[in-house]
C-alpha cells in the first residue's frame, strides 16, 4: 500500500467515477484502475463494485475509505507541524441528532481549526444513520441520547457495531414551542396541556422504530402528528401551527433566533445526551478538540 493509492481511492470515491477521477489526478484511466485493483488484491477486499452504471463503494470500501481519510489527515497534520504547509484540506465530519449545542461546537471548531482549506460536514440526520456513519467511519463522531426506554436497543446496536457511548450531560424533559404559543405562557407543562396541539418529530426513515425516535415519550398517544426532516421546518411549524416538540431544552438563541422557547415538562424521564466513537480506531486531534468544546458548552 502507498500513500498515492490512498489518494486514488479517495479521489475516485469523491468523484464517483474512474474517468472523472483520472482527469482530476492527471493519470491515465487504465493506470488508475490498475492501482486500485492492486490495493484490493493486496488486502483481499473489494473497495468498488463495478457495473454498467458505473462504480459504487462496497461496505468494505466505505470502511476502508474511512481509514484512508484518517491516515491522510494524520499525514497532513505532520506536514503542517514540521513544514508549515498543508498537503490537503482539513476534513472533519459529525453526525448528530438535532441539537443546537452540537452545531455551536461545530462552528467553534471550524473557526479555530478550519484554516485556509477545509471540508467540514455537519450531518443532522436519523438516529440509525448516525450509528451507521460512525461505524463505517463516514463520521468521526456521532451525537445522540439514551434513556431507560431506548437503552437496551441502542446499547445493543452500539455493541454490535463496536461503538462506545460517553455521556456529556443528563437533561430533564422540556418542550420547545413558539414564543407566542399559548403553551409559552405557562412556566411548566404537563402531558395534558399538550394534548390539543400538534406534536412535531423528526422522521427516522426505514428505521422508524420508537426506540430510534429522537424525541422522548414517542409512544404517548397524540391525535395531531407532524413529521419533518429538518430543524428549520420543525421550527417554522412550531411557530405557524402552535406545535410543540419534546426535547432536551438546550437551545442557542444566537443560532436559532428568539422565537423558540423551552418550558419544563412535568414527567419522570431524562435524556442522557452524549457521543459515540468507534472502539477500533484512535480519535483524531480534531475529534478530541470537538469533544472538549462540547464538554465546555454542556457544563
Amino acid at each position: 500500500m502507498t500513500i498515492k493509492q490512498l489518494k486514488y481511492i479517495i479521489a475516485v470515491a469523491d468523484a464517483g467515477s474512474i474517468t472523472e477521477a483520472s482527469k482530476k489526478l492527471f493519470i491515465a484511466q487504465p493506470s488508475l484502475t490498475a492501482s486500485i485493483q492492486e490495493l484490493e488484491k493486496e488486502y483481499n477486499i473489494t473497495i468498488f463494485s463495478r457495473s454498467k452504471k458505473g462504480i459504487k463503494l462496497t461496505n468494505e470500501g466505505e470502511e476502508f475509505l474511512g481509514y484512508a481519510r484518517q491516515v491522510l489527515d494524520q499525514l497532513n497534520l505532520i506536514d503542517e507541524r514540521y513544514t508549515g504547509t498543508s498537503l490537503s484540506k482539513q476534513r472533519f465530519c459529525v453526525s448528530s441528532q438535532h441539537y443546537s449545542f452540537a452545531v455551536e461546537g461545530f462552528v467553534e471548531l471550524l473557526k479555530k481549526y478550519g484554516g485556509e482549506k477545509y471540508e467540514f460536514h455537519m450531518r443532522e440526520t436519523e438516529t440509525y444513520d448516525i450509528i451507521d456513519d460512525v461505524t463505517h467511519l463516514r463520521s468521526e463522531i456521532g451525537i445522540l441520547y439514551i434513556n431507560d426506554f431506548n437503552k437496551t436497543i441502542i446499547e445493543k446496536t452500539l455493541r454490535d457495531n463496536n461503538l462506545s457511548f460517553t455521556s456529556l450531560f443528563k437533561a430533564t424533559p422540556h418542550v420547545f414551542v413558539g414564543k407566542d404559543s399559548p403553551l409559552a405562557k405557562k412556566k411548566s407543562l404537563t402531558l395534558e396541556d399538550l394534548k390539543p396541539y400538534p406534536r412535531l418529530s423528526y422522521e427516522q426513515g426505514s428505521h422508524n422504530s420508537f426506540y430510534f425516535s429522537e424525541e422522548i415519550l414517542s409512544t404517548v398517544d397524540c391525535d395531531k402528528e407532524l413529521i419533518v426532516k429538518d430543524r428549520a421546518t420543525l421550527f417554522n411549524l412550531l411557530i405557524g401551527m402552535n406545535g410543540y416538540t419534546i426535547c432536551s431544552g438546550v437551545i442557542s438563541e444566537e443560532l436559532n433566533g428568539p422565537n423558540i422557547v423551552a418550558r419544563p415538562l412535568n414527567v419522570e424521564d431524562y435524556m442522557d445526551i452524549g457521543y459515540i466513537l468507534p472502539n477500533s480506531t484512535r480519535i483524531s486531534n480534531l475529534t478530541s478538540e470537538y469533544i472538549s468544546i462540547l464538554e465546555k458548552l454542556t457544563k
